[in-house]
């Protein structure tokens, strides 16, 4: 499979994408949608009018400077560290898996972890405000003890894949597993 449109957990669209580069290196992408600049008018537009109608009542210009400020430094602290394009995860098999993250500002986060640390790579589950959601996580060995994890990993943790979703990639990274 190559591409997958689905939806998130929140019931935001999203698209799987698989690209095998061999038979022990494959890389996953799920990208998210774009910012929707109608969303940002009308959210910019719905503040400035309420720090107008402040404006008109008390006369004071700071109430609508500070508006247009905190506007600014929001959309922009928005974009760099908290709306994430689309995130990635490269499984090679024997030397490890490396999970990136790309925000709507440019910035990139990786983050590498050597096969010699993984443990498995599971579907796990918790509860979130009365539901049930799935994710998928990294093991990481304990290494004091070798059949212990010492820590989780979660992958995909902007987007949010659905479990079929997560089930494909799930599949697909322990048929790499298996082979290394």
């Amino acid at each position: 499979w190559r591409m997958k449109r689905s939806a998130s957990i929140r019931g935001k669209p999203i698209t799987l994408a698989c690209q095998s580069h061999s038979d022990f290196c494959r890389e996953f992408t799920v990208s998210s949608a774009k910012m929707s600049i109608g969303k940002v008018l009308a959210y910019t537009c719905c503040v400035w009018l309420l720090a107008y109608a402040v404006f008109w009542v008390t006369e004071n210009t700071a109430v609508l400077s500070s508006a247009i400020l905190i506007t600014l430094v929001s959309m922009t602290l928005h974009i760099h560290f908290v709306k994430v394009d689309h995130e990635s995860l490269l499984v090679i098999g024997s030397l490890g898996i490396q999970v990136s993250s790309s925000y709507a500002s440019g910035r990139e986060t990786t983050t590498f972890i050597e096969m010699n640390k993984i443990k498995d790579i599971v579907i796990n589950e918790a509860i979130h405000m009365q539901q049930i959601i799935y994710y998928l996580c990294v093991l990481i060995k304990d290494p004091s003890d070798p059949d212990a994890a010492s820590s989780v990993v979660p992958l995909f943790r902007s987007s949010k894949p659905r479990l079929d979703c997560l089930v494909k990639v799930y599949k697909s990274c322990q048929e790499i597993l298996l082979k290394s």
